[in-house]
């Protein structure tokens, strides 16, 4: 375009007697008053009549991308590079009278101005697409946070790229190949953003983790919900409300326990074991069977032993004295049929899942008798609730069966073994 033509400045200048200087400096205070004037007015078109009848169509309209956009300011950004072009294009004739130096000075700046608006607006569009895709349900599971990040790196690498090659003018192409040599040094700088970056594909791609989930990693002092999964770390909120940041590779490079399989599964395990003192343990005499059987828990169930007993001993026409030779219950075996009884009438307990009382290998503390179950109560407060409320009950009655807790002698035992 020959703005002489449309503003023949020069001429206008002519009709008056200047020196050479005069008239450079006026003609260049007359272009730039007129880019400004224009500028203004390409400004107040963009601003005050196209983005305020663009805001208010899209707030009238049902979708809710273009309402994030709008909030998001990715318009008004974009608005912004109308009066910035409009004294790009003025800029190289307002200067033309002045040294070289100085125009491609001035010219570099707006230059790198317009890239900086640019860059803005498109990070704001960004922020905008994150925005809409963490309000789909498909964000729960595929957090695109890590990627928008990178993107966002790569815009600022080559935004600066551009910039330089700007201001140094200097060829971009030739200005990457000089890059090259300093490559390794980049790598090194971006080191953790590249783990990063490979760590999160692969925690999106295998599903490993997703904000909402309970994972623990104990090196990390992380034990809680994931807040968000980012390029460089993994934000958990732990349970006594502390943050913790985890380096997004170490997920994949170490282990760590997510607890959502257990969520998804509707109940929560309970593994603990009551240790039995071996001493206590014993055959069930007559006496006993009689006091054990006005438990409701066992009364079914001594009856139908007792009646098991009795065939067995009038089936035998030399029945010996000695036990060993009898059918006989044990207290620690009633007591495990009890705790079974118990947990099935535990409206807590739930009866489709792993449901298990055992015994395992003796040891130097005594009997463990361990209780596998699952919890309907998955939430943390109620769920140590129910275990508490279990193992309460247990540690009460267990005297019953006349069977001992084992535990460690204390001062109190030593006390009263001396005073005896």
């Amino acid at each position: 375009m020959n703005f002489e033509n449309l503003f023949p400045v020069k001429e206008w200048l002519s009709v008056f007697n200047l020196s050479n200087s005069q008239e450079i400096w006026l003609r260049m205070l007359i272009l730039v008053a007129i880019a400004t004037i224009l500028a203004i007015i390409a400004d107040y078109l963009t601003k005050k009549i196209l983005l305020n009848t663009l805001s208010r169509i899209i707030k009238k309209s049902k979708t809710k991308w273009d309402d994030i956009l709008l909030e998001k300011r990715v318009f008004n950004r974009l608005a912004h590079l109308a009066p910035a072009f409009v004294i790009y294009v003025f800029a190289e004739v307002m200067f033309s009278d002045f040294h070289d130096i100085i125009a491609q000075v001035l010219m570099s700046l707006i230059e790198v101005y317009i890239i900086i608006l640019i860059v803005q607006a498109i990070n704001s569009l960004l922020n905008g697409a994150k925005e809409i895709y963490d309000s789909l349900p498909i964000s729960r599971n595929r957090p695109i946070t890590g990627y928008i990040q990178l993107i966002k790196i790569l815009l600022y690498f080559i935004a600066g790229i551009i910039i330089l090659s700007v201001v140094l003018n200097i060829k971009i192409m030739v200005f990457i190949t000089g890059l090259g040599a300093v490559a390794a040094i980049l790598l090194l700088i971006f080191k953790d953003t590249i783990l990063g970056f490979v760590a999160s594909i692969q925690l999106s791609e295998n599903d490993m983790v997703k904000p909402g989930d309970w994972i623990s990693m104990p090196k990390f002092e992380a034990d809680g919900t994931v807040l968000e999964v980012t390029l460089n770390t993994v934000k958990v909120q732990n349970w006594n409300k502390t943050i913790s940041t985890i380096p997004t590779y170490a997920l994949v490079s170490e282990s760590f326990q997510n607890w959502k399989g257990m969520e998804k599964s509707g109940g929560r395990r309970i593994k603990r074991s009551l240790l039995i003192d071996m001493k206590s343990i014993k055959f069930c005499d007559e006496k006993m069977l009689n006091k054990l059987e006005q438990i409701k828990l066992l009364s079914d169930y001594i009856k139908d032993k007792r009646k098991v007993i009795d065939n067995a001993e009038s089936l035998d026409n030399n029945p010996e004295i000695i036990k060993a030779n009898k059918r006989l219950l044990t207290n620690i075996g009633t007591f495990r049929k009890y705790i079974e009884y118990y947990l099935h009438n535990n409206p807590k307990i739930h009866e489709d899942m792993t449901f298990l009382v055992r015994q395992l290998q003796p040891t130097e503390k005594g009997l463990p008798i361990e209780i596998y179950v699952f919890s309907t109560d998955q939430d943390w407060v109620k769920y140590e609730a129910v275990q508490s409320d279990i193992f309460d009950h247990l540690l009460a009655i267990i005297s019953e069966f006349d069977l001992r807790i084992f535990q460690n002698p204390s001062g109190y035992d030593f006390n009263k073994a001396f005073r005896q």
